[in-house]
């Protein structure tokens, strides 16, 4: 056997050489993010969440119309009717932000995700920008549904109905899509820090929905103080029709909780360049 036969041919130099660009990174997380279970299932919910209570509720409440007190009839909000999905669809979102990283930390994929990206660093706000892009592009469709569907049924009783030209209708049912968005991104935020999905979800469900019933146990002047300026309270002001003097303006509070997830975005980005993996 001729020497030539032994030796071990060498692979053929690639046309094209990789580069790590910002859109490949974009493009990966993507895949990543539809290509999980746990996000069909999780987005899912919360679009019929959001379109689904809203019915129910204003089916129940024109069968039960005739039947009502006038003190009833007067604390039904039709645009409360249609945003009633919101309460519960951001709780979905939220799990689902914190599965978005948690998930890859418990999978060991992460490693091959920073191998990959050696900066790390675009590898969360890739995460954070697709994430943001898909919740936005599915609830803002989902609350206007959820609008003219309840609006539909409440259609017999012209005192329950309202237009989305009407001052402030617009600005809400946005305002409940951007709510719902930043709120899976400040949820995010949690599972970047504390990289396990029970660690994630209990920050998360702590800060927004724990925290809030305790400031009942201050004063009552320190209550109506501080409560306002509280993540859920701050945000959930965008879509909120009307406003007192003891809670903050609509694109105020968006402002507020936009700042909250900010603060915590960094912090995630500060500690996922400094740790190892």
């Amino acid at each position: 056997m001729s020497s030539a036969t032994l030796e071990t041919p060498l692979a053929s130099k690639l046309d094209h050489s990789g580069r790590v660009t910002f859109a490949h990174v974009v493009r990966s997380e993507w895949t990543k993010l539809r290509s999980v279970r746990s996000t069909l299932w999780s987005l899912f919910a919360a679009v019929v969440l959001t379109i689904g209570l809203p019915c129910l509720f204003a089916a129940v409440i024109s069968s039960h119309w005739g039947t009502m007190q006038p003190r009833e009839r007067a604390d039904r909000n039709p645009l409360d009717v249609a945003l009633a999905g919101v309460n519960l669809s951001q709780l979905a979102i939220g799990v689902l932000g914190v599965l978005v990283i948690s998930g890859e930390y418990s999978t060991g994929m992460i490693r091959a995700s920073f191998t990959a990206v050696p900066k790390r660093l675009p590898v969360l706000f890739a995460k954070i920008g697709v994430f943001a892009a898909v919740t936005f592009a599915l609830l803002l469709p989902s609350v206007l549904v959820a609008f003219f569907a309840s609006q539909a049924i409440l259609g017999r009783h012209n005192i329950l109905q309202v237009s989305i030209s009407d001052a402030g209708i617009a600005r809400c049912l946005v305002g409940g899509a951007l709510f719902v968005t930043a709120m899976g991104v400040f949820s995010l935020a949690f599972g970047a820090l504390a990289r396990n999905t029970a660690g994630g979800i209990a920050c998360f469900v702590g800060v927004l929905f724990v925290i809030p019933p305790l400031m009942n146990v201050l004063p009552s002047s320190w209550n109506t103080s501080i409560s306002p300026y509280l993540p859920n309270n701050a945000g959930r002001a965008v879509f909120a029709l009307s406003h007192g003097s003891d809670t903050l303006g609509p694109w105020m509070g968006l402002g507020l909780f936009c700042g909250y997830t900010a603060a915590l975005v960094l912090l995630a980005a500060v500690l996922l360049h400094r740790r190892d993996a």
